[in-house]
């Protein structure tokens, strides 16, 4: 009886319980292999989206090094400009200085006796009005000397060169050859002549002091 009973069971198509956890087990296989595309493909999204952002990290900072390089290159083209610029600078003036210097000493050191306001004339030229003044009071105690003595003075320009210069006043130093004759050298003395001018160039290079006036004549005797 019983035998018939298992039988009919088995005729009505119940499963046995063995064949029940066989199909749980790959069901639940099933479900997993269905979760692991999904999973698969977030991973591989999240990776290039990790190389993605580190990629636009590493570009900004190369555009930001190289932007950082060329403000630095620039600004040293800049401050290099900005030197050699003042570099020329103090160079043109050190120049002009020693050419107001020279010139001056050469019209100073030129003097004929038979002509005195010229020589004056160049003595107190592109001088300040106080160094102007000492200077015609100089030129009128020279003059009788110069007149007796039937001075004339041919000067030569040699070199000058910047002694000092300080906020823009240039102390130079003139030397000029000098052929001198008078009465008592009819046929001429050479000799050299050292002259010191000062010359203002933040007052329009005006000649404010001057050294060395009387050398020529010194140097004649």
């Amino acid at each position: 009886m019983d035998s018939a009973v298992a039988e009919h069971e088995n005729e009505t198509g119940q499963p046995e319980s063995g064949e029940e956890s066989s199909t749980a087990v790959d069901e639940g296989k099933d479900t997993t292999k269905d979760a692991s595309p999904p999973r698969r493909v977030f991973d591989v999204l999240l990776r290039r989206s990790l190389i993605s952002t580190a990629l636009l990290v590493a570009a900004a900072v190369t555009i930001g090094l190289l932007a950082w390089s060329l403000h630095s290159s620039q600004r040293s083209e800049r401050e290099a400009r900005a030197a050699l610029v003042s570099m020329q600078d103090a160079a043109g003036a050190r120049q002009r200085s020693e050419q107001i210097a020279l010139d001056y000493s050469r019209g100073a050191a030129e003097m004929d006796f038979k002509d005195i306001p010229a020589w004056t004339k160049r003595l107190t030229a592109n001088t300040s009005p106080e160094l102007t003044k000492k200077l015609k009071d100089a030129a009128t105690s020279m003059e009788q000397i110069v007149v007796p003595l039937q001075w004339v003075s041919t000067p030569t320009p040699i070199t000058s060169a910047v002694r000092s210069e300080r906020d823009g006043v240039y102390v130079v130093n003139s030397f000029l050859s000098v052929m001198t004759k008078n009465v008592q050298a009819p046929n001429g003395v050479q000799s050299t002549a050292t002259y010191t001018v000062t010359i203002n160039s933040k007052d329009n290079w005006v000649i404010t002091d001057v050294g060395g006036v009387d050398s020529a004549m010194r140097a004649g005797k």
